[in-house]
């Protein structure tokens, strides 16, 4: 059910439609952002739905001693780039992958704010294994046949809260595929 070009996972309709429609029969929030989240280092929550259903989101798990930690770059220009355009960048650090992220919210936030000076929100450290994935990430995973197998795994969200791609680890935000997703979402 789902078309894989290069590593960029794009979902069929038909099972995107039918699982979309049982969240919006049950309730006016879709179900991939229906959930609260603390903010990283911070304890003010966040209603997902109240502030980013509207918007094209990248759901992202992130990792401070990581190969793909230099995305951390990426991921701020291209939320620098389309955020006035209504795309939002939602980063969430996980330790699941190779112990990357072994520090607290607080060592975290500072490394991301001293290293890449980060301006998309980040939330509280998640876990996204499967097995033991935070209900959020087990929602995600659902809809896209798969669970993050590593650090920076991200996850596309249409305007509608629809899941529209699920994208390798590997994968570097600015790569021209994800652009012109990101960009057709718009």
């Amino acid at each position: 059910m789902k078309k894989i070009i290069g590593s960029i996972s794009f979902l069929s309709a038909s099972l995107l439609f039918s699982a979309q429609s049982f969240a919006s029969e049950n309730q006016s929030c879709p179900e991939t952002l229906n959930f609260k989240k603390e903010k990283l280092a911070n304890e003010e929550i966040v209603d997902l739905c109240n502030a980013y259903k509207g918007k094209v989101v990248m759901v992202v798990n992130t990792a401070s001693f990581c190969g793909f930690t230099k995305q951390y770059k990426s991921l701020e220009s291209v939320y620098k780039k389309y955020k006035d355009d209504g795309f939002v960048v939602l980063g969430f650090p996980s330790n699941d992958f190779g112990e990357q992220e072994p520090g607290d919210e607080s060592q975290i936030k500072a490394f991301c704010d001293r290293t890449y000076n980060i301006k998309f929100p980040m939330f509280e450290k998640t876990s996204v294994s499967k097995g033991t994935s935070d209900p959020m990430y087990k929602t995600l995973a659902s809809l896209a046949g798969e669970y993050p197998s590593w650090n920076f795994h991200k996850y596309l969200l249409d305007r509608n809260g629809k899941l529209v791609a699920s994208i390798q680890s590997a994968t570097d935000p600015k790569r021209p595929e994800v652009i012109k997703q990101i960009e057709s979402l718009l």
